[in-house]
């Protein structure tokens, strides 16, 4: 029974990774052609095909947010915009969704936001424990009360990266790791299962 139960984990290993891979495409391209219900009916691909072609809502989707860039960056589009987003701030609830929303992707997306600086070791949740962490942006205000000897840090949680802690941290107590961001979001994801390599350390906390 042994090489057949190794067989089977070994199937596993091939079907499981390949299943939700493609479960998850499939669930982003039916929520992608669900923009084409945006179109009259008599324009909808089906309407003259005769037939439905799944995917062609992906088509849309890049189009409209194509055209969303092209519009937004003339300075009809930026007031546009800057109006729209003035409304949406004032709504309570959509307020609070759409603000921490924006900021994210501000920060992960934009060319002029400040995405995730470097990767790092710090001592989480106890002293004698260490957690990866991305340095991210201290406030001025924060810096006016801390000093530059303080660094901000985005610890995530495994598997999902998206949620995390934000802390502020002494740089004397943490190790700077040269691994990339992308890299480090593997190791996290996977659960330690994919490892990042480290090539060097760059600072040291004292007595290690």
């Amino acid at each position: 029974m042994a090489p057949l139960r190794r067989y089977f984990i070994t199937g596993l290993l091939i079907w499981v990774p390949l299943g939700i891979t493609i479960w998850v495409l499939d669930a982003l391209l039916g929520a992608m052609d669900q923009t084409l219900l945006l179109l009259p009916e008599t324009w909808r691909p089906e309407a003259w095909l005769g037939v439905r072609i799944p995917g062609l809502g992906v088509v849309l989707t890049a189009v409209v947010i194509v055209l969303t860039g092209m519009v937004s960056a003339n300075l009809i589009g930026q007031r546009l915009l800057a109006y729209w987003e003035g409304l949406l701030t004032r709504i309570p609830v959509v307020k609070s969704i759409y603000g921490s929303v924006k900021q994210v992707s501000d920060t992960l997306l934009s060319g002029t936001g400040h995405a995730f600086r470097k990767v790092l070791l710090v001592h989480y949740p106890h002293p004698q424990a260490w957690s990866l962490a991305f340095q991210t942006n201290v406030p001025g205000e924060v810096r006016d009360h801390l000093g530059e000897a303080w660094l901000a840090v985005f610890i995530p949680t495994a598997p999902s990266p998206v949620n995390g802690f934000y802390f502020y941290v002494r740089r004397e107590e943490t190790i700077e790791l040269d691994v990339s961001v992308d890299t480090a979001l593997k190791y996290i994801v996977s659960m330690g299962v994919v490892a990042p390599t480290p090539r060097a350390v760059a600072n040291h906390y004292p007595g290690d």
